[in-house]
């Protein structure tokens, strides 16, 4: 009777490793897919010198050329919305991660778009949908 040859090691431990990658990669696939409908809001009990300071900070990291006089995202024109879109284009200038939404907890991260929550009114249409 002949002896059954044995698998090697390194046979092993390559089919372990692509059984790992077939398993984690569409899981990895998903998590990309949820963090890009994510936006970072100002939460709308902040106050106002909080927003204005969160309004400078995310400005001074990225282009707030669209909440300017006359840009698609200026109106409606209030302090906490023009805050939410700063703070929302930092947040997705930055990566999308729950860290760079946290502006001293006055802000939070939401996955409905804000433009679709008429309550809050924080980023009209353009602003909220469009990845500036």
């Amino acid at each position: 009777m002949g002896r059954r040859a044995q698998p090697s090691a390194s046979l092993l431990l390559f089919s372990l490793g692509l059984v790992l990658l077939y398993f984690t990669a569409g899981s990895t696939v998903r998590v990309a897919e949820a963090q890009q409908k994510t936006w970072c809001i100002a939460k709308p009990s902040a106050s106002n010198e909080i927003l204005a300071q969160n309004l400078d900070y995310a400005c001074s990291q990225v282009s707030c050329a669209v909440i300017q006089k006359g840009g698609p995202c200026y109106y409606p024109d209030s302090l906490v919305s023009r805050a939410a879109v700063a703070m929302n284009l930092y947040y997705a200038y930055s990566g999308r991660h729950a860290w760079n939404c946290y502006f001293n907890n006055s802000a939070l991260v939401v996955q409905s778009d804000p433009s679709t929550l008429p309550l809050l009114m924080l980023m009209p249409d353009a602003c909220a949908l469009k990845r500036w």
